[in-house]
């Protein structure tokens, strides 16, 4: 079973060589990295030309922000199952893809699968908060819940049928198409119970006020437009649960 790993970068010349040395120190063989980079200034793609041969695809061009490229990387990906690695994070240890590769080829209708992340220090890799996660259900995403993004993997064919990452909801996206995906069509999911990825923290949504307040209402808009009840009380609960996160560190 081939499984595709995207990484979307753009001027990420400071963490993507850590992020591309935990993809190929991966020990699972049939492996298909491919890296979508946003036309980049600094010494990004310097850095990915010193790992061209461990990469099956790259581009490099302007892109309409994070999730036009993310569904470029998709659109070119051909395997069986996908995930997505940002350029700051690393997979947290060589053995990830093929405990993901082996759940998947042990359930054959089992359509997608998430795990366990850390949010780490940018720079002394120190963990800030842990997001460990569990089978989710209907109702934990009515109380605010969610599995972690960077951790999920789905099958390749779950896009083809159901949609790519909506263009119109900045770094909400993500949130959307898990809301459409486990919530809506309620496809087969998996909890894997080991950490699968260590995060940077300060991502788009989270660097200034002006950013965590468009993301709340990208939220919002996601919560609607996937018909959830009561989006509003959802969103309160989605942004006490992260409290929780501090405490099991």
């Amino acid at each position: 079973m081939k499984v595709s790993v995207i990484t979307v970068v753009y001027n990420g010349e400071s963490f993507l060589e850590a992020c591309i040395k935990s993809v190929i120190a991966q020990d699972y063989a049939d492996l298909e990295y491919i890296i979508i980079d946003g036309a980049s200034t600094d010494g990004t793609l310097n850095i990915i030309k010193k790992y061209e041969n461990h990469i099956y695809k790259f581009v490099s061009e302007a892109d309409k922000g994070l999730y036009d490229a993310v569904n470029k990387g998709l659109n070119l990906a051909s395997g069986a199952v996908i995930g997505l690695l940002n350029a700051d994070d690393m997979l947290a240890s060589n053995s990830i893809i093929t405990e993901v590769a082996t759940s998947f080829k042990n359930d054959g209708n089992l359509q997608a699968l998430y795990g366990d992340l850390n949010y780490i220090h940018p720079t002394n890799n120190k963990i800030i908060r842990k997001w460990t996660s569990r089978q989710a259900g209907k109702k934990d995403f009515e109380n605010g819940w969610m599995p972690a993004h960077p951790t999920l993997y789905i099958k390749k064919d779950v896009f083809e049928k159901y949609g790519n990452y909506a263009l119109d909801l900045g770094t909400a996206a993500d949130y959307d198409l898990m809301l459409r995906f486990l919530y809506v069509h309620h496809i087969k999911s998996k909890y894997l119970p080991m950490l699968m990825v260590n995060m940077r923290t300060g991502g788009l949504s989270n660097g200034s006020l002006r950013g965590i307040l468009k993301a709340a209402k990208n939220d919002w808009i996601a919560l609607r437009r996937n018909k959830l009840p009561l989006p509003l009380l959802i969103l309160l609960k989605k942004k006490l649960n992260k409290i929780e996160q501090f405490f099991l560190t």
